[in-house]
């Protein structure tokens, strides 16, 4: 029995989580949830799961959470906050801590539970886009396992497997293209937050579903992939691939190159992550190529969606400014998803707020967090 600790737990990553706990319920135990807000979703998966920490975010509905529940888990605890994800993430006889959140929120509570030997099944890529070798120092020096979630890194991590590093040419991370795979700048100019939150391929929350359509989600995986796996950044490519059967592929320096295929469902890398190092079988329906038909595979277009080429400079920048980077796409998403900005103007403040960033090689902690706090108001303010 493996104890697991989710945090956004009322997520798409986390819900999907959740039920592949429902189907080897001999296999797992919660030990903690947290959600930002939707109490309405989280209560009922107190009472089912029966967590020893549950973290709100937001301290309103976490007040709101405590009357409602009253004196009904008198051994449960309902932390607010920051303190509450850090509970949340070092709960006691806690095995592995499935970081879900969204955004760069989810370093400090990783490193935490890192700290505390705790081993991690990371969904978040934000936590190795800003502060990649600081956690990585941290896994190794705790010795702790780190397995991808993330359908295009859980693919690199599987063709890995029982292969020789040194023997590795590159990774290609495939990207579905998002809705607007295709289009030019011009016809980007009048998109509509409707129209950039129908993805073509996967259904997950509004955050990443925008930065899927402007390719920032898959520059936030190139510059996670170097993180992972020690990689160099010419060896990291992206090749756009519609119908999301291949999640990516590991070329060797023989030039043998290994997918993994799948049909796009979160659950599978999820377990995978939850097993590891073993794989049990489950009731997901099998992959028929038949069905399938074609499978095709495009360059992406790095000029009209700019915000990868950011990515790639931000990684070949080092220092913090990837931590710059991330920050200005939460706030800039943020804003878009709110209507003030339109859908062009995402990587303009993106890039304008790299242009500013006064970058720090070598960074603390302390540095990415106050690199953090200052791209967020930059970004704030621009048009």
């Amino acid at each position: 029995m493996k104890n697991i600790s989710i945090l956004g737990a009322t997520g798409s990553i986390g819900t999907q989580a959740l039920s592949v706990v429902d189907e080897f319920p001999n296999s797992f135990n919660i030990t903690a949830l947290s959600c930002f807000a939707d109490i309405d979703t989280l209560a009922p998966q107190i009472e089912k799961y029966r967590p020893q920490v549950v973290c709100v975010m937001d301290p309103e509905a976490a007040q709101q959470l405590k009357e409602r529940i009253g004196t009904k888990y008198p051994n449960m605890e309902i932390i607010p906050g920051m303190e509450g994800l850090l509970a949340a993430a070092t709960c006691p006889g806690t095995d592995m801590l499935l970081t879900a959140v969204s955004g760069m929120v989810g370093l400090r509570p990783t490193l935490a539970a890192i700290d505390c030997g705790i081993d991690i099944a990371l969904a978040n890529k934000e936590t190795l886009v800003t502060g990649g070798a600081i956690v990585m120092d941290a896994v190794a020096k705790k010795g702790v396992s780190l397995v991808p979630v993330d359908s295009e890194h859980s693919a690199i991590f599987q063709c890995l497997f029982g292969n020789d590093h040194d023997a590795l040419k590159r990774v290609i991370i495939t990207a579905s293209g998002g809705p607007f795979r295709g289009k030019k700048l011009a016809d980007l100019k009048d998109v509509t937050l409707e129209q950039a939150l129908k993805h073509p391929s996967w259904s997950m929350g509004k955050k990443i579903t925008i930065d899927s359509a402007t390719l920032m989600n898959k520059g936030l995986e190139v510059i996670e992939a170097k993180w992972l796996f020690d990689l160099k950044q010419d060896q990291i490519d992206v090749v756009v691939h519609p119908q999301s059967i291949i999640h990516s592929m590991v070329e060797y320096k023989d030039r043998a190159v290994i997918a993994q295929l799948g049909l796009p469902d979160m659950a599978l890398p999820i377990q995978i992550a939850f097993f590891h190092p073993i794989r049990v079988e489950n009731t997901k329906p099998s992959l028929e190529l038949s069905e399938i038909g074609t499978l095709t595979f495009e360059k992406p277009d790095k000029e009209t969606f700019r915000c990868l080429t950011l990515a790639y400079e931000a990684l070949a920048a080092g220092g913090t400014m990837a931590a710059a980077l991330n920050a200005a796409n939460e706030i800039s998403v943020a804003r878009f998803l709110n209507r003030e900005i339109g859908f062009l103007d995402i990587p303009k403040i993106n890039e304008a707020v790299m242009n500013r960033h006064e970058n720090i090689q070598n960074a603390s902690l302390e540095d990415v967090l106050a690199v953090d706090a200052w791209a967020r108001d930059i970004a704030k303010g621009l048009n």
